[in-house]
């Protein structure tokens, strides 16, 4: 892991020396993180902790007083970064995120921080109350241990029933105390004192925006995203260490794999999916070398290393794979497909990590891991296309509201065709219609009604997904196999939240559900990158970056909606950077192999996943009765029609508790007895939930 860690004081102290910044701990300690390089000393020190390249990590002054820090990639020169520097002084933030890359920008004017977090979420920013004045870290972990922060069962409550609720789950994090900075928002401390400013302009909801020309909106995604495969293929290369010598009956590339050493160089994922093929197009068709450094690898130089994961133990990806193997036949791309069998399903191997919140991934994470093992130590991934290019289906209810009626046509007809039924029309008409005239206080106190009934059946197929999305808020699939006491917690916040939200969110219903699912994704990828870290390695998500999801939300409602919108839009995206030659079929979605590698895993690791739920932590904290979800774990098994990914949430927050518990370090030296988050445990107790109100 990563990240930057400091804190703002209310009163300054005197200037320390680099080597003794920070406050005065346990028997005269000074209190610094463990294994930090300092950044900026006293009053208000800046750290940054973990194996950052020297690259990443930029600091500018323009006098003693006022400096930015960025941390990560960014496509800014040091003139630029002290301009922003200068205009950030004014109050002005958003031109801080609008460089290409992905990063974290730190200003400090005077006694003024400001900590940028960005529109994705990937790379958020949290915040905790400490000595008087807010401790920020870009990780919550550092913060709960520097505060010895329990558990906050309302969150977890919360992260199980409603997911990608805002009003449920708040700024609160897994740690009691310790507060997240929504996406699209900056952390202003002014002498210890905390402010939450957002950076991006609100459009109105009393007229419709203007048209937006779709040729030109296209052309600002392709630059966009050309732009932030440029700033990475820029970046210094990074050998890692070098292979200590040969093993019987392993390759090179066995032998990195089998090591945790990925190969030097760039490469890229292509599964035969649009997103991946468009990023490793563009990284090996840009000038430059993409591909590895020559006398290391295959020895190509200019070749860039895609890598193909071909899962044995499931079919259902032929056509994939043959796209992606039709594709690695250009010659600036070195292809490697890296098989997986039953050992590498999900929940076959639920060892790895403790990452900083818990997350769905975590039963895939070795998946991921065997794949990433055989990459590159610059590595693309498509994360995030679909979340930024994909109309969600609440987006039909927003047609209606800008009187754009005659674009619900195509995705209709398509749902039609999936479904077979006349009647189709009708009610997806009807169901966005409906969303389109329901304030959002309703669709909260609609959603804590559920709750509260327990009423989770959904209708079923691809008409009763879009059903069940045309909606403010729905409940999470775990929601079903959740305590009568932690949904009733739930509901309660949502009445709240329901209370406090007359004015609604600011945006229309689809702009804001398709926001809080990116929200979810990116921080799912983030936990993702921890559980799946290879040693050495970079994952890069251009997808995720500022600039290319600000072009992407540019993109007119009536493109998004049209099946097939965004294998078009990233066909047009190659198109003009040269890339013409793509195989047939290529963007054709396929959901169908995740789903049965799921099933296919859960099947072999029944027994293993009854034993975990034998006296699980989620039942100590109140959130679920063993029982019940063993019965579920066995019945999921069989075949039944439950939603996997709700006993992937439960299974994966249970991991998560497992380890957090297991730990015995701590982010910090100069803390008394080796202080860290949840000093205490998890006491079996009824009533646990009401720890996390606010």
């Amino acid at each position: 892991m990563r990240w930057l860690v400091g804190w703002s004081s209310t009163a300054a102290r005197a200037l320390g020396a680099a080597d003794s910044a920070g406050a005065t701990g346990y028997e005269g300690e000074t209190l610094r993180p463990v294994g930090s390089q300092l950044l900026w000393g006293d009053p208000d020190p800046l750290w940054a902790v973990g194996d950052w390249r020297p690259d990443e990590v930029r600091v500018v002054h323009a006098d003693a007083q006022n400096r930015i820090a960025v941390l990560g990639i960014c496509g800014a020169s040091d003139e630029e970064l002290r301009r922003g520097l200068f205009t950030a002084r004014g109050g002005a933030l958003r031109h801080l995120t609008a460089w290409p890359g992905s990063y974290t920008a730190v200003v400090q004017a005077g006694r003024r921080i400001t900590v940028c977090g960005d529109l994705a979420g990937a790379r958020p920013v949290f915040h905790a109350p400490w000595d008087g004045g807010t401790a920020y870290a870009t990780a919550a972990l550092p913060l709960a241990d520097l505060t010895e922060a329990n558990l906050d069962f309302g969150h977890l409550a919360a992260l199980l029933a409603a997911p990608e609720v805002p009003a449920a789950l708040r700024d609160t994090t897994p740690y009691e105390g310790v507060r997240r900075v929504a996406p699209g928002h900056a952390l202003v401390l002014r002498a210890g004192a905390r402010e939450i400013a957002g950076y991006e302009p609100v459009a109105s909801l009393a007229v419709a925006a203007p048209p937006a020309d779709p040729d030109r909106a296209v052309d600002a995604v392709r630059d966009a995203l050309v732009e932030a495969v440029r700033v990475r293929l820029a970046a210094p290369r990074h050998v890692p260490g070098l292979d200590p010598g040969p093993v019987p009956g392993m390759g090179p590339a066995e032998r990195r794999a089998a090591r945790g050493m990925p190969v030097p160089g760039i490469g890229a994922d292509l599964s035969g999916g649009p997103a991946s093929g468009t990023l490793a197009l563009l990284a090996a068709g840009l000038p430059g070398r993409p591909g590895t450094l020559l006398g290391h690898g295959t020895g190509a130089g200019e070749r860039l290393l895609a890598v193909t994961f071909n899962d044995l133990a499931v079919g259902g990806r032929e056509a994939e794979l043959e796209r992606a193997g039709a594709l690695a036949a250009n010659p600036r791309l070195h292809h490697m497909v890296v098989t997986g069998a039953e050992d590498t399903l999900p929940y076959a191997d639920l060892e790895g990590p403790l990452t900083d919140e818990p997350g769905p991934s975590l039963v895939t994470a070795a998946r991921h891991r065997a794949r990433l093992a055989a990459g590159s130590a610059d590595h693309f991934t498509g994360h995030g296309a679909r979340q930024v290019l994909d109309a969600h289906p609440a987006r039909l209810a927003d047609l209606l509201l800008d009187r754009q009626r005659r674009h619900l046509v195509r995705p209709v007809a398509a749902l039609t065709r999936a479904d077979g039924s006349a009647l189709v029309p009708a009610r997806v008409y009807g169901a966005a219609r409906r969303l389109s005239r329901t304030p959002y206080r309703t669709g909260l106190e609609a959603l804590a009604e559920r709750l509260m009934r327990r009423r989770f059946d959904e209708p079923k197929g691809p008409v009763g997904a879009s059903l069940a999305a045309l909606t403010w808020a729905r409940p999470g699939p775990a929601a079903r196999w959740l305590t009568g006491e932690a949904l009733a917690e739930v509901s309660v916040l949502l009445q709240t939240g329901a209370d406090r939200a007359a004015g609604g969110p600011g945006q229309r219903p689809g702009e804001f559900r398709a926001r809080t699912v990116l929200a979810r994704h990116a921080a799912d990828l983030r936990v993702l990158e921890q559980a799946a870290e290879v040693r050495s390695q970079r994952l890069h998500a251009p997808f995720l970056d500022n600039q290319v999801v600000r072009a992407c939300r540019d993109l007119p409602e009536a493109l998004r909606v049209k099946p097939g919108a965004r294998a078009a839009v990233l066909r047009t995206v190659l198109e003009g950077a040269g890339v013409t030659d793509l195989p047939p079929g290529w963007g054709t979605p396929s959901h169908a192999s995740s789903a049965a590698a799921a099933r296919a895993g859960l099947r072999l690791a029944a027994d293993s996943l009854v034993d975990l739920f034998d006296t699980p932590l989620l039942a100590d904290a109140g959130l679920v009765e063993a029982r019940v979800v063993r019965k579920a774990v066995r019945e999921a098994a069989a075949g039944e029609p439950l939603p996997l990914d709700g006993l992937a949430d439960l299974v994966s927050l249970e991991l998560w508790l497992g380890r957090l518990l297991a730990r015995r370090g701590t982010c910090w030296t100069g803390t008394p007895a080796r202080a860290r988050a949840v000093p205490a445990g998890i006491a079996p107790q009824r009533g646990a939930l009401r720890a996390g109100r606010p």
